[in-house]
C-alpha cells in the first residue's frame, strides 16, 4: 500500500477483508519487500511530489516495468497513466498504463457523485461506485483493456476502469463502498502473476 497520501486506511481495511496481509510503503526499501502495490485515491500532485521526495518515483517505475502488479484508484489511476491532461506541468506519474487520463474530469469536489459502473470480468452486476473529483480515461493504447464504463447519466460511456497486463486502475473508490469485488479481482491478478 503506497502510504504517502490519500485513503490508505480504507484500502488497508478492504485488503484485510480480502484475506491479504498489506502494509504501508513509504520508502524504497519497503517497496522492495512487497509483491504488489496499491496506489490510493487522494491528490495526485501531492502523491507525485511525495513520491519524488521519498525517492520512490524511479523504483516504482522500475518495479512496474519488471512486471509488479499494481492497482490504482482515482489519484492512483492518474499516477499510473502514461499521459495526464489538466495536471500541473511538474507533475510526474509512474507511466505504467498506456492511457491518457483527464484529472478532475467529472468536475470539482462539489460535483462528486455515486453511480453505477458496468465492469467486465467482475461478476455480480453493476458496481455502485463513488466518484470524488474523479478522472476519466480519454484514450487507451492497443494493449489496454477497458473494463468499466459509467452506466448512465450525462457521462454514460466514459471509461472509468482499465487493465493492462498486471496493472489495474479505476477512477472511482471501491474502498469506500463495502463492495470488495474490485479488491478481490486485484488479489486474484496478483496470485495469477505469482
Amino acid at each position: 500500500m503506497l502510504a504517502l497520501q490519500g485513503d490508505v486506511r480504507e484500502h488497508l481495511a478492504a485488503l484485510a477483508e480480502s484475506d491479504v496481509l498489506a502494509r504501508p510503503v513509504r520508502r524504497p526499501e519497503e517497496l522492495a519487500e512487497v509483491e504488489a502495490l496499491v496506489i490510493p485515491g487522494g491528490e495526485s500532485t501531492a502523491i507525485s511530489n511525495l513520491a519524488v521526495s521519498f525517492g520512490l518515483l524511479d523504483p516504482i517505475r522500475k518495479r512496474i516495468a519488471d512486471g509488479m502488479s499494481v492497482y490504482g484508484s482515482c489519484a492512483g489511476m492518474i499516477m499510473l497513466a502514461a499521459k495526464v491532461l489538466d495536471g500541473r506541468p511538474d507533475q510526474e506519474s509512474f507511466q505504467g498504463i498506456d492511457m491518457t487520463v483527464r484529472r478532475n474530469a467529472f468536475g470539482r469536489q462539489v460535483d462528486s457523485f455515486e453511480g453505477d459502473v458496468t465492469i467486465d470480468g467482475i461478476a455480480g452486476g453493476d458496481f455502485h461506485a463513488v466518484f470524488i473529483r474523479a478522472p476519466w480515461v480519454e484514450e487507451v493504447g492497443d494493449d489496454v483493456r477497458v473494463l468499466g464504463r459509467v452506466s448512465g447519466g450525462r457521462d454514460a460511456g466514459r471509461i472509468v476502469a482499465v487493465r493492462q497486463g498486471n496493472l489495474l486502475a479505476t477512477a472511482f473508490h471501491p474502498e469506500l463502498t463495502g463492495d470488495l469485488r474490485v479488491h478481490r479481482y486485484f488479489v486474484e491478478m496478483v496470485r495469477q502473476a505469482a
